[in-house]
């Protein structure tokens, strides 16, 4: 390494950015900041942060993986400490890496984006370069800071279509679940109600997509006082055939 010049390189960093979706009042709602300091000061932007990296006493790079700093970052705006049981429910994918080379004005930043959804997330908690953090309807997330409109965007796409092909619908709820409470997943996910008769007949002829919980709730029961039947996420991770959405819907 006697010839490497640092000076002759172009600075570059790396950050991860994190569309975290939840389901709060009926309706799909997203994670987002208010940004606390320049550039897009006062603007709302998906959370995230720059990958820690570090070296050691021998000059080697050391530092935290792609996966470690989105769980850390999703970590610190949801309050949520590694090893609490709603973290541990919540799914967690890379989405995309974007690098457009303005995209950010301090320097050329490339962000490693991660798609996160799960039930029951808590009010979000703001630090870092945050001066607030709150839960919005994605229909009124608009003009976000740097490029997060477009990866917002990418991140809905992705989560209405692993609704059609895999049983992460199930990550919106809790551990025991109506059909009604599932339906009504889609239903915000999609911005499209599914036929109640027709999903509930897909969901239950569909292998391993849910199993039956062995108990009664009054939650999503009828007026004449029938209970609804509970149920559990089964052991697919894919669904065949798939639900697909009504056509027409984006």
């Amino acid at each position: 390494m006697r010839d490497y010049d640092p000076s002759r390189y172009e600075p570059a960093a790396v950050t991860v950015d994190i569309v975290a979706l939840t389901i709060r009042d009926g309706a799909l709602q997203v994670l987002l900041v208010e940004r606390g300091e320049e550039p897009f000061l006062g603007r709302l932007a998906l959370p995230g942060g720059f990958v820690r990296s570090s070296r050691d006493a021998k000059g080697r790079v050391r530092g935290e993986t792609l996966d470690a700093a989105a769980a850390r970052e999703l970590a610190e705006e949801t309050g949520l400490v590694p090893g609490h049981a709603a973290l541990n429910r919540v799914h967690l994918e890379q989405l995309a890496t974007y690098g457009a080379p303005d995209r950010d004005p301090r320097m050329r930043v490339f962000s490693v984006a991660y798609l996160a959804f799960g039930a029951d997330m808590p009010d979000p908690v703001s630090g870092g370069d945050a001066a607030a953090a709150g839960w919005l309807p994605v229909d009124r997330a608009r003009r976000l800071a740097f490029d997060h409109d477009a990866i917002l965007a990418d991140g809905l796409e992705r989560a209405r279509a692993k609704l059609e092909y895999t049983p992460l619908a199930t990550s919106f709820v809790g551990p025991e679940f109506t059909i009604s409470e599932l339906r009504g997943v889609y239903a915000a996910v999609w911005g499209v109600e599914p036929h109640a008769g027709n999903f509930h007949r897909k969901v239950l002829s569909t292998p391993g997509f849910v199993v039956d919980a062995g108990e009664m709730t009054e939650r999503g029961g009828t007026r004449g006082g029938r209970r609804a039947r509970l149920y559990r996420a089964g052991d697919a991770t894919l669904l065949h055939p798939a639900l697909l959405r009504p056509e027409g819907e984006q």
